[in-house]
């Protein structure tokens, strides 16, 4: 691959942003035109309804540098159908499908340069916002709106590179509530957030588990899946939790691979007994973290080695699997691509 293209930066991910982004606005009923515009601060009412009733969702996604040198967003249609599903739940206004599809490549176009060749890429955050300046608007929905694509260029989500995490599962608190758990919004990360931060410095883990009352769903970040030779199992989608375009992608994938994939319950008590085994291996899924393997759980302060405890064969083969695809070096078999 020539070396005039940037490498992945050093710095921790999500915190280096490109030079430019995509804005549109809603007001009375309609969406204006979206511009690209240099990546700066907005300025806001001290009462914006997005400050005082969370009325924001958002998205995460990726473009890729392939190994041809050619730049190619994953699965952007999968995340504008998701947008549109939060912002309905939320009762913003829905944006259209082709119209965030088209800010996210004229996004991409415009920092073309600034993708960075892999392990590196182009991070991607559509994120929709309630704008109207009115504190008075706790029971109904703001009536105008804005629509912003911003860039990163990003390296691994987690410090330290290709490494076995170490997660607590939490069994009292749930990381969001019914409904409201598959939107992708902040709120359902900040309620993670202080349970995250508690465990982390009582047991240095990386992530929490959310499985209240023994049920597994997801960590504060990531989707959860059990792996070995032959099967992949992951708790099956309810409204408690984020419907993961990686999750889905690792799934499909895993089938084409030839394993056997579960969707269904599953328990504390199930993934204890899974870890037990010497060829378990456990992942957490997210577009950040791609598929990162789990090598120990935290329960009531006991730790608990997920098989050997260290990366696992298959999670490697299926993260390389759905790497390749990013890199154009497979076969996007699904349409998951796009050029930018």
């Amino acid at each position: 691959m020539t070396s005039t293209f940037p490498e992945a930066p050093t710095s921790a991910f999500g915190t280096v942003f490109a030079e430019s982004m995509a804005v549109v606005n809603w007001k009375d009923g309609s969406w204006s035109a979206p511009e690209v515009a240099p990546t700066g601060p907005f300025s806001f009412h001290p009462a914006t309804h997005v400050f005082h009733y969370g009325s924001a969702c958002f998205e995460g996604l990726k473009a890729h540098r392939g190994a041809d040198g050619v730049v190619r967003v994953f699965r952007a249609e999968r995340h504008a159908e998701r947008m549109a599903s939060s912002a309905g739940i939320l009762r913003l206004p829905v944006p259209p499908g082709e119209m965030l599809k088209q800010m996210i490549h004229d996004t991409v176009a415009a920092n073309h340069d600034q993708v960075p060749v892999s392990p590196g890429s182009l991070y991607l955050r559509p994120t929709l916002i309630g704008t109207e300046a009115n504190i008075g608007a706790a029971a109904v929905p703001s009536r105008e709106a804005m629509l912003f694509v911003l860039a990163s260029p990003v390296g691994d989500y987690f410090q330290g590179g290709d490494r076995a995490l170490k997660i607590a599962i939490e069994q009292k608190q749930p990381r969001s509530t019914p409904t409201f758990g598959m939107v992708k919004s902040g709120a359902n990360y900040v309620m993670a957030l202080g349970i995250t931060m508690d465990r982390r410095d009582e047991y240095g883990i990386d992530q929490v588990l959310f499985a209240p009352g023994g049920d597994v769903q997801e960590t504060g970040a990531s989707n959860f899946m059990l792996i070995d030779s032959e099967r992949i199992v992951t708790p099956r989608l309810t409204d408690s939790f984020l419907h993961g375009v990686t999750r889905d992608s690792i799934l499909q994938l895993g089938r084409d691979l030839g394993y056997a994939v579960e969707e269904r319950s599953l328990t504390v008590s199930d993934v204890v007994e899974w870890a037990s085994r010497p060829d378990a291996e456990a992942a957490l899924s997210g577009t950040a973290a791609v598929l990162a393997a789990v090598g120990t759980l935290v329960i009531d302060g006991e730790e608990i080695p997920v098989g050997t405890g260290a990366v696992g064969a298959q999670t490697t083969e299926l993260r390389a699997a759905l790497r390749d695809i990013h890199l154009a070096v497979a076969e996007d078999r699904h349409g998951w691509l796009t050029e930018a």
